[in-house]
């Protein structure tokens, strides 16, 4: 094993509570530093899968694309990596290599992998979940290894919503998956079902042509991974819920449904693989009110390996009551911040969501106050595309929605949503 990232968790939260107080919100940084793999030390031990539709609507350009991207992420494989290559249509199948394997990565098998990729074309339906499935069939081979999987599609799912589901589920925990959505004719809700499920981003390729760029970047990140697999070990008390444990930066990923438990009071919440990088998650955590100046501790967290216990690195979760209404109303810079991140991301969901089923007020005032909150907290990307599908007038503060939309813009807007800003330096919150 090369050399490991060093790991730390810091806790931000206000731990005082009015009288009768019970929610206990606190935002965890874990940050990896220390050194990635160098040349000088043993790579991590990896296993890449990469995916690539060739089903029907891929026909013309994006093939081509497809085929140079694909060609592209190969490169960027290290030597040793364990790699191998799969179409996508309403089937799967490995093309390279042969049979149902992983080659090693070396100049002759990224040689003739990009060969085999030159003969892709394009023609059949759409199955995700079959994908997916024939990725971990090809992963599981190696449990040791940083199992990742590139995924582009330009397309919508032809499966059954069954059959995606149960795809999903079988995949979960086995490996990470980033994936990709090319033009404007695919679902972001589907890509964002993988990216929940197996801990992964998932992005929109606006123009074809930055296809290769995206694939060699996300290739580039895999092979920084250090450690395959982290947890947030959560402990509360007896009296104590945990509402939710989430990631919130840099994208949100709700993880509270993937505990797994411990004990009957601590349970596990999977992170995916690791490399020198900073991400943060919000915790919130229940109790009964208590007497004035009273201080428990409303959670202990700690950042373990799963495989062999080991714990990296922990913190306290505190909750003390207070009368004094100066310390117990004061809100937590980080905790703001990331709870309007998150308000911001539902509201162009459920914005986007009413404005397709032609519910217009209902869209105008979400989208409306998305702009709002974006514009107040820095995110002039997203402001830039909410203008795109609402008008607000600057004097009275009226929206309307706009009338033509843009497919590749809405598009943009949904997937972008799950991207959060960081707090800026010395942004506390009043």
């Amino acid at each position: 094993m090369g050399d490991q990232p060093a790991f730390t968790l810091q806790i931000d939260q206000n731990k005082y509570l009015p009288l009768d107080g019970r929610e206990v919100h606190a935002i965890l940084t874990v940050s990896s530093t220390g050194t990635v793999t160098t040349t000088t030390s043993v790579p991590a031990e990896a296993a890449e899968v990469i995916i690539v539709d060739t089903s029907g609507s891929m026909s013309g350009g994006k093939i081509r694309e497809a085929r140079q991207a694909a060609a592209s992420a190969v490169q960027a494989l290290r030597d040793g990596v364990n790699f191998a290559v799969i179409a996508g249509t309403d089937t799967a199948r490995v093309i390279y290599p042969r049979g149902r394997t992983m080659a090693r990565a070396s100049r002759a098998t990224r040689a003739e992998a990009q060969t085999a990729i030159g003969r892709l074309s394009a023609n059949g339906g759409t199955s995700i979940g079959e994908w997916l499935l024939l990725a971990r069939d090809l992963l599981d081979a190696h449990p040791d290894a940083i199992r990742h999987a590139l995924l582009m599609t330009d397309g919508q799912n032809n499966e059954s919503s069954d059959a995606f589901a149960r795809a999903l589920s079988a995949c979960s925990g086995r490996f990470v998956c980033d994936s990709l959505g090319v033009g404007s004719d695919w679902v972001p809700a589907e890509l964002r079902k993988v990216s929940e499920a197996l801990l992964g981003t998932f992005d929109f390729v606006r123009n074809q042509s930055d296809l290769s760029a995206f694939f060699n970047r996300i290739t580039q990140e895999s092979m920084s991974k250090t450690v395959a697999e982290l947890a947030l070990r959560v402990w509360v008390p007896q009296t104590a819920t945990l509402t939710f444990v989430k990631q919130v930066s840099p994208t949100l990923l709700d993880l509270t449904g993937k505990r797994a438990d411990v004990n009957p009071l601590t349970g596990d919440y999977p992170t995916g693989s690791w490399g020198a990088e900073e991400r943060e998650y919000h915790l919130c955590v229940e109790v009964p009110p208590g007497q004035i100046g009273t201080e428990i501790r409303a959670g202990w967290v700690k950042l373990v390996r799963p495989d062999t216990q080991e714990v990296l690195a922990s913190g306290n979760v505190l909750a003390q009551w207070t009368d004094d209404l100066a310390q117990s109303t004061r809100i937590n810079g980080k905790v703001a911040h990331y709870t309007g991140q998150a308000e911001l991301h539902e509201l162009i969901q459920e914005g986007l969501s009413a404005r397709a089923a032609g519910h217009v007020d209902v869209a105008t005032a979400r989208l409306a106050k998305a702009r709002q909150i974006a514009a107040e907290s820095g995110r002039e990307d997203t402001a830039r595309l909410l203008d795109k599908v609402v008008e607000v007038d600057p004097r009275d503060g009226t929206a309307r929605l706009r009338r033509n939309v843009d497919k590749a813009d809405e598009i943009e807007l949904d997937t972008g949503s799950v991207r959060t800003s960081r707090l800026r330096q010395g942004g506390e919150g009043s």
